[in-house]
């Protein structure tokens, strides 16, 4: 079933069929608050449906946590209009479509998604001779100019290939023309790892990994407008946070540290002291699994990410985004910048609180892993976008709750 027809099926169900039910036997024209509803359901099942299929363009496994929560945003909104224009409605008939449209986009999620496994073929010269090698796909080789026996969702291949020959280059058009799609190796090993391979790259294609100027102004204003919102929740966090750091341990709650942000520029981050007094007075080093310089309230508000709730004034600053590439201090971008390629690039965003690489690579403590996360980074930079950093919101929750990648 094509995405139309999942789509159709879900507005049927989720407002027409749902009315004919509420009003079994009477007219639904003369029931005003029920029409408002139906348009009104019709508009939200429409947005949260195509916004959950925005976020499956990223790679990383979906669950109820990623994608009911777009639900919820989406309804939100929609009673948050009722209320601010009086608008007649039915609240019977609006609960019951969302509830529908949740069950509905899980199930669909779930049947046409998680179900079917992605299955390639790929044409073993170049590149793509390594393609076997990447996650979340079932891979075919082709040695020959014939398409597999089995059903394929794609061929894959290495456009740029110095030893393409001419029946290769042949052969894939006419894979074309006959509505097979038919990728290039980057673009493929991007998709589903959400990296951007930097050992790979040249000068050149640095400029399309230019993020949208228009899009970083209304980040920068929806960002400080959320985080004015939620200081009334987070400032008593804070101060019990604050209480708990001093009468555990001797020092200021607080630890101020120089770091790098957007363009090159140091700037002061805030964060709650997570660590012992002096615990870089020998000079910076990373943290490591069972740091011993971590304090036990330490250890709680660095799985939570509670020391990083001070950063909301960073944000409000200018300094910081709330999504972005973490910022890292001035010694360890210098030697990064000497062993990473491109390494510097990541400065043409600003630094966030949290981020793809952190939601996904987790926590990085040596040069390797370092590489690993700036791939992440630019695949964020190269996809910078609304709906990248609404899943990545969806996934710092998780990473709050579960303690994923803290050290």
């Amino acid at each position: 079933m094509t995405q139309v027809l999942r789509l159709a099926l879900l507005v049927l169900v989720s407002t027409v069929v749902l009315a004919f039910c509420f009003q079994f036997g009477t007219s639904i024209i003369d029931d005003i608050p029920l029409r408002n509803s139906i348009v009104i359901a019709f508009l939200v099942a429409f947005s949260a449906y195509i916004s959950v299929r925005n976020l499956a363009r990223f790679p990383g496994e979906r669950s109820w946590f990623s994608l009911q929560p777009v639900v919820v945003l989406w309804f939100g909104l929609a009673v948050l209009v009722v209320m601010l224009f009086r608008i007649p409605h039915s609240v019977a008939y609006l609960l019951a479509s969302f509830m529908l449209t949740a069950l509905y986009i899980q199930f669909d999620d779930w049947y046409f998604d998680k179900r079917k496994k992605l299955v390639l073929a790929y044409a073993p010269f170049g590149r793509a001779q390594g393609a076997h090698r990447i996650p979340h796909a079932e891979w075919i080789r082709m040695d020959t100019l014939c398409l597999p026996a089995e059903s394929i969702d794609g061929v894959v291949t290495d456009l740029h290939a110095r030893d393409m020959t001419t029946e290769w280059q042949k052969f894939l058009a006419e894979c074309t023309l006959q509505h097979i799609p038919v990728y290039n190796i980057r673009q493929v090993e991007e998709s589903l790892t959400g990296r951007v391979r930097i050992m790979h790259m040249h000068e050149n294609e640095l400029g399309s990994l230019l993020p949208s100027e228009t899009y970083s102004f209304i980040k920068r204003i929806l960002e400080s407008a959320l985080v004015l919102a939620v200081m009334p929740v987070v400032l008593p966090i804070m101060a019990i946070t604050t209480i708990a750091i001093m009468l555990e341990s001797p020092g200021g709650a607080m630890f101020l540290q120089r770091r790098v942000g957007q363009f090159g520029k140091e700037f002061t981050i805030y964060k709650f002291r997570s660590m012992c007094k002096d615990s870089e007075k020998d000079g910076a080093k990373f943290a490591s699994a069972g740091d011993m310089r971590v304090t036990r309230i330490g250890k709680f508000i660095r799985k939570t990410r509670i020391d990083e709730l001070p950063q909301f004034f960073n944000v409000l600053k200018g300094d910081m985004a709330l999504i972005g590439p973490r910022p890292e201090q001035k010694a360890f971008v210098d030697k990064f910048e000497d062993v990473i390629p491109f390494y510097s690039y990541r400065h043409v965003v600003k630094p966030g609180i949290t981020g793809w690489a952190q939601v996904i690579h987790g926590y990085a403590a040596d040069v390797d892993e370092t590489q690993v996360k700036i791939e992440h980074d630019f695949y964020y930079i190269k996809n910078f976008s609304f709906g990248l950093d609404v899943l990545i919101v969806m996934k710092t929750i998780y990473t709050m709750v579960t303690g994923f990648g803290a050290r």
